[in-house]
C-alpha cells in the first residue's frame, strides 16, 4: 500500500506559502539535534562493513582453487555495496565535519575498495540532489541506456531501439552491467577533467585493478577466476542497483518552479522497513528525509520521518511511502510507460 498526503504531481505546491516551508521544517529538525553527527554508529558501521570486506577476502585466499568461491563472490556482492553505501555518507559529509576527512575516507572506500572514482560520483550525486528527476539537469535521469522521459524515446534504432521498446523487461538483467558501467564512467571522468585529483584516483584505481585481478589469477583456474569476477560483478551491480531504484524512479518529474521542499519531496520515494531494511539500504529508504537533509547522519532519518511527513500533511504537500516491492513494481510500470512511444512508433514502420 502507498501512503500519500495529495496526489503526487510535481507541479503541487502552494504559491503562498513557497519559501518558507523548509525553513520551518529545518528549524523543528535542528532543535531535536538530527543534524549533529553520530561518531558511535559511524565507528560501529565501518568496522562491520570493513569486516566484512576483509573477511569475504580472507575467506578467499583460503578456500583456494574451487567452485565454492562463487559463494565468496556473492558475499563480497554484498560487502562491495556496503562499502559503496558508506561512501554515500562520506560524500554527504555525514560521517566527518570537515571535507578532507571525507574525500580521504571516500578515495579510499571508493576508487581502493571497489573500484570506482568517488571523485566523479560526488560530482555526479550532486548535481543529482541539486534537481532530482529534472530532465535535463538529473545526470541519472539523462538518457543513456535506459529512458525516464518519453520525449527521449523517439528516434532509437537498433539495439538501443529494442531496449527502450522492453526497459521494463530488461531493467534487472541489465544491472547485471551496473558495475562495469562505474568503472567505465569512471575512467572517462579522469580522462576528460571531471575529477579534481585525477592522478591519485587513477593510481588508486590501478592498485584495485591489480589486486583483485592478481588475487584471481593467482588462487584460482582461469576458469574459475572468469566465474568469479562474473557472478561477483554482476550481483554487485544488481545489490547497488537495488538500493538506489526504488528512490525516485516513476516518481514525477519537476517543472522547474518548485521551491526546495517541494523539489525535494514530490520527485522521492520512501520505503517502509524496519531495521532490516535500514541496514540493506544504507538509510536510503528513508529518501524523502535524506534528500532534504542530506548532511544528515544515517541513523538520525528514522527519527526524522515522522516529522517531515506530519509537516507535508500539514502545509498540504505529497508524501509518497511505499513498500520496497511496490517501489519496483512503481518503477518497472514508469519504465513500461515511457518506452510506450518507441514501441508505438516500432509497430508503424
Amino acid at each position: 500500500m502507498t501512503t500519500t498526503v495529495t496526489p503526487t504531481t510535481a507541479s503541487t505546491q502552494s504559491p503562498t506559502t513557497t519559501g518558507s516551508d523548509f525553513a520551518v521544517l529545518a528549524r523543528r529538525v535542528n532543535d531535536d539535534g538530527l543534524m549533529q553527527r553520530r561518531p558511535a554508529y559511524y565507528l560501529a558501521r565501518i568496522s562491520v562493513v570493513a569486516l566484512m570486506l576483509l573477511g569475504g577476502w580472507t575467506a578467499f585466499f583460503l578456500i583456494g582453487s574451487s567452485w565454492w568461491q562463487l559463494v565468496t563472490a556473492a558475499f563480497l556482492s554484498i560487502a562491495f555495496t556496503q562499502v559503496a553505501l558508506v561512501a554515500h555518507d562520506l560524500a554527504h559529509r555525514q560521517v566527518f565535519r570537515t571535507k578532507h576527512p571525507s574525500e580521504v575516507a571516500g578515495r579510499i572506500a571508493g576508487n581502493l575498495g571497489i573500484g570506482m572514482s568517488y571523485g566523479w560520483w560526488m560530482d555526479k550525486h550532486t548535481r543529482h540532489h541539486n534537481n532530482p528527476n529534472h530532465d535535463d539537469l538529473d545526470p541519472d535521469v539523462a538518457p543513456e541506456v535506459l529512458i525516464w522521459a518519453e520525449r527521449s524515446a523517439l528516434g532509437r534504432r537498433g539495439l538501443k531501439g529494442f531496449i527502450t521498446r522492453h526497459q521494463a523487461v530488461l531493467f534487472f538483467p541489465l544491472l547485471t552491467l551496473l558495475a562495469i558501467d562505474l568503472k567505465v564512467s569512471s575512467i572517462k571522468a579522469l580522462r576528460n577533467g571531471t575529477v579534481k585529483r585525477p592522478r591519485l584516483e587513477t593510481t588508486l584505481l590501478i592498485l584495485h585493478a591489480v589486486g583483485y585481478l592478481s588475487a584471481l589469477l593467482v588462487v584460482l583456474s582461469p576458469l574459475q577466476a572468469v566465474a568469479f569476477l562474473l557472478v561477483h560483478q554482476a550481483l554487485f551491480g544488481v545489490y547497488l542497483g537495488m538500493t538506489f531504484a526504488p528512490n525516485h524512479k516513476g516518481m514525477p518529474h519537476p517543472t522547474g518552479g518548485e521551491d526546495y521542499l517541494r523539489k525535494q519531496v514530490l520527485t522521492s520515494r520512501n520505503v517502509r522497513g524496519g531495521w532490516l531494511t535500514d541496514a540493506a539500504l544504507g538509510g536510503l529508504n528513508y529518501q524523502i528525509e535524506h534528500h532534504l537533509f542530506p548532511g544528515m547522519p544515517a541513523p538520525n532519518l528514522r527519527r526524522a520521518q515522522p516529522i517531515v511527513q506530519a509537516y507535508c500533511a500539514d502545509i498540504g504537500v505529497a508524501y509518497e511511502q511505499t513498500s520496497l516491492i511496490t517501489s519496483y513494481r512503481q518503477a518497472l510500470q514508469y519504465l513500461h510507460q515511457v518506452g510506450a512511444p518507441a514501441r508505438d512508433e516500432h509497430s508503424a514502420r
